[in-house]
Order: C-alpha cells, then sequence, then structure tokens
C-alpha cells in the first residue's frame, strides 16, 4: 500500500471510530481494537496491549493517545498527524454544532432518554474492551495478580468512595512492572555470570 494511500486510511478509519462512537476514549478501545488487531491485522494483541498502557500513561485522552501511537507506528509523524485529526475531528464538529443550540437540545425529553440509552451501552463497551483485553493477555503470574489486584482496587474505589485516582494505580502498575524487569534481568545476569565460571 502506498503511503498516501495508507495516510488516507489511517484518517478515514479514525474519522469512522470517531463518528461512530460516544462514550468518550475508553468506549472507543474495543473498537479501535478490533480495527486495527482483527480486520486490518496492523497490530497483535500483544501490540496493541503496549499501544494501551502507553496511552494511558501518557498526558491525555487514552484513544487520541491510541491513534496518534498507532499512526505514528505505521506512517511516522503524517500518520500520527491523520489518524490524530480523523479522530477528534467529528467530535470537534458536532460539539460545534450542538454548542449553538445546546440549551433548546437538552430540553428535548426523548434527547434526555436518548443520552440514557448511550450511558448503558457505554458501560457495555467499556467493559467488552476490558474482558477481551484480559482474555489476549498472556497469563502470565505477573499479569494475572496485577489485573486482579487492579480490578479489586478499582471495585473498592468506587464501592467506598475513597478519594484516590485511578492515575496511581497506572504508576503503581508501571513501578512493579519495572521492578519486576529489573529483578528478571539481575536473575539472568547473574546466572550468566554463574555459567561462564
Amino acid at each position: 500500500m502506498s503511503k498516501l494511500k495508507e495516510l488516507f486510511v489511517l484518517f478515514l478509519t479514525f474519522f469512522k471510530i470517531g463518528l461512530i462512537t460516544f462514550g468518550g476514549g475508553y468506549a472507543m478501545v474495543a473498537i479501535i481494537e478490533r480495527e486495527f488487531t482483527e480486520r486490518k491485522k496492523w497490530l497483535s494483541a500483544e501490540e496493541f496491549a503496549d499501544v494501551l498502557a502507553i496511552a494511558e500513561s501518557t498526558p491525555g485522552p487514552i484513544s487520541v493517545n491510541s491513534a496518534t501511537f498507532i499512526g505514528y507506528k505505521r506512517r511516522g509523524f503524517w500518520g500520527a498527524f491523520f489518524s490524530t485529526l480523523g479522530l477528534i475531528l467529528p467530535s470537534l464538529i458536532i460539539i460545534f454544532v450542538i454548542s449553538l443550540f445546546f440549551d433548546r437540545f437538552m430540553e428535548l425529553e426523548y434527547v434526555k432518554y436518548a443520552f440514557y440509552g448511550i450511558r448503558a451501552g457505554v458501560s457495555f463497551l467499556i467493559l467488552s474492551a476490558g474482558i477481551r483485553l484480559f482474555l489476549k493477555l498472556k497469563k502470565t503470574p505477573y499479569n494475572t495478580i496485577a489485573f486482579i489486584l487492579s480490578a479489586t482496587l478499582l471495585v473498592a474505589i468506587s464501592l467506598f468512595s475513597w478519594n484516590f485516582s485511578s492515575v496511581f494505580i497506572i504508576l503503581i502498575g508501571g513501578g512493579i512492572g519495572l521492578l519486576s524487569w529489573l529483578i528478571g534481568f539481575i536473575r539472568n545476569k547473574t546466572k550468566e555470570k554463574g555459567g561462564r565460571k
């Protein structure tokens, strides 16, 4: 596929995702994953999990960060530019149009009911994205324990209304992941030195 054609495909794909998805970044995750790992096969499930880890760890919405990263991975700066533009343009246009008559728009009874339905659908999209990612995750003891602890902590925070940001869970998970890697690295170096003697 030529560079221009791939840039156009990136733009259109993310434009479609931005146009049809309600509920923000987390609701888009399942659709982005399906589009790029199953349909286009541009990313493996493991690479997509890495994209999410990077997108979640950097400032900004996860969907925009994912689009930027995927575009950059495929076609460098211009891939990142057109992927990000494609994702945010539908929301920008829709919000601008709604802002012109927002008060009258929100007074309509059927709009309120539509938003109630959209909330339920968004909850399902976010949950399905989490389940799909967990099922595709390598089932190492570290990954399983990290998932269970994170999920338990998030549920406890919600149930007991603790004032604890999910950003700290991400940072703690990243720190534990680095510590785990460092322990493995030191173990391998120790084995190599022991094998040379």
